[in-house]
């Protein structure tokens, strides 16, 4: 079964047929680092990096590039209210940005631009879009004409009045439409601002990923991702500046776009105080148990974002570490490719719960081995499986030793001290000691297992 995608532009699955096999192009939109980012910014990073390892599987050179936007009315706002400067606010965030999907077991994309870096390709884009009469120029801003292009709107499938209600349009008397939106704007002396033939500004948001992509992935790339917010108006301004730019070439041979994350069923809002940051939630669950948990729902759904969700993914991930662990004596091939069954479901769309439930089916057939060539094959094949979907980068003792960042409690040294200890006291029958030991731990909430090899412990 070849790959599968539903795309946004069309509305439909289709198979994927890449422009060229042996350099797979594809664009996600990262952060405005200007905050922390947030668990709703964390579901496309994910997705998205899910699909990149799917790519690497199928084609033997895949680009994918995600930016960051490191210039932003949000961004100047941020660094007046800290008073700092804005390379001080954009450089901290992208460093805790890059701790925060790390712990997410995410791969760096190929390429990392910033928007900052592309000032030049922007200015040489808006020149090229005034000539072929499809922007203009108006009270220092430089604005593209939306009328200008027939098919604006082919991407969101709507009216453009319907559109534009409720969308992150700015209302400004100088547009000739509502809709039309800014490429350039003037800067005052307290803004960041560049040389331009229209004065000294910044660019638009839209404008920044269209000249990203065309200098680092082409015209034409395979793939654009992101989430649902995106689809009007950033990916559908994208769209229109740059086929207008480029005499109507497609922009993009694939859309595809994560749905909405909710928090216990409403829309996450600071103001309703169910808003949280990715660091928040790393805070009091394994960044493996928040990946999972990200992938639990297919990507196109939307996803409710809740304690017990997160409770069940950590529960899950028990379970498989637990089969991992049972055949701990066992030396894996990590030569073997991943389970069949499993790839095809994510190639069905990305179909990862489909591909969740066949590693719990290895699991399960793992458990019930009954020779060492059976548990060497299913092992195998659920880790093979299991790191496409960036899962099983811990070792399973390891895995069950995560201490939230809020728990005050035994350090690992401390518990593995006491283990010591009560392995010498049943050594020489002292065991109202040991059983004194066992209620430490149990009161602690850590579990207890002893095995041949030696007592394995595991926090609750």
């Amino acid at each position: 079964m070849s790959l599968i995608l539903h795309n946004t532009q069309s509305g439909k699955k289709e198979p994927f047929t890449p422009i060229d096999p042996d350099r797979v192009t594809m664009y996600v939109c990262g952060p405005t680092v200007y905050n922390l980012i947030h668990i709703g910014n964390a579901r496309p990073i994910v997705v998205f990096d899910t699909l990149f390892r799917l790519l690497r599987l199928h084609y033997p050179h895949v680009v994918y590039a995600r930016n960051i936007t490191d210039v932003d009315d949000k961004i100047n706002k941020a660094a007046q209210e800290n008073n700092e400067s804005i390379r001080e606010l954009t450089d901290r965030n992208i460093q805790l940005y890059h701790e925060d999907i790390a712990a997410l077991n995410t791969l760096p994309p190929t390429i990392e631009p910033r928007a900052t870096e592309h000032i030049e390709p922007m200015l040489q884009m808006i020149r090229t879009l005034i000539e072929g009469g499809h922007a203009y120029v108006a009270e220092g801003h430089v604005l593209f004409d939306i009328e200008s292009m027939p098919d604006y709107g082919a991407l969101s499938h709507r009216k453009l009045d319907d559109m534009l209600a409720g969308a992150r349009v700015d209302v400004a008397s100088y547009k000739r439409h509502a809709g039309d939106f800014v490429l350039w704007k003037p800067s005052s002396d307290d803004l960041p601002g560049w040389e331009s033939p229209w004065g000294v500004g910044r660019p638009g948001w839209h404008l920044e990923c269209s000249t990203m992509i065309e200098k680092h992935l082409g015209r034409t790339i395979d793939i654009h991702g992101g989430g649902r917010d995106l689809i009007f108006p950033h990916h559908e301004n994208e769209r229109a500046q740059s086929q207008c730019a480029h005499g109507g070439e497609t922009f993009a041979n694939f859309w595809v776009h994560n749905g909405y994350i909710t928090v216990s069923g409403e829309k996450m809002s600071k103001s309703e105080g169910n808003f949280f940051t990715l660091r928040d939630v790393l805070g009091v669950a394994p960044g493996e148990a928040v990946r999972f948990a990200l992938l639990s729902g297919h990507y196109r759904s939307p996803l409710d974002w809740s304690p017990e969700n997160l409770k069940q993914a950590r529960a899950a991930l028990d379970g498989l570490y637990n089969a991992l662990l049972s055949a701990a004596d066992i030396s894996a091939d990590f030569a073997v490719a991943p389970d069949e069954a499993f790839i095809a479901a994510l190639d069905d769309d990305l179909n990862t719960p489909v591909a969740i439930a066949v590693l719990h089916d290895l699991a399960r057939r793992l458990n019930k081995a009954e020779t060492d060539a059976e548990k060497k094959r299913l092992k195998s094949g659920l880790l093979a499986s299991g790191k496409m979907l960036g899962l099983f980068y811990q070792q399973p003792d390891q895995w069950f030793k995560w201490q939230a960042a809020s728990n005050a409690g035994m350090t690992d040294a401390e518990i593995e001290a006491l283990v010591r200890e009560r392995e010498m006291a049943r050594k020489e029958k002292n065991f109202a000691r040991s059983d004194e030991i066992r209620d430490i731990f149990q009161a602690e909430g850590i579990s207890l297992e002893d095995t041949p090899q030696g007592t394995i412990w595991k926090r609750g």
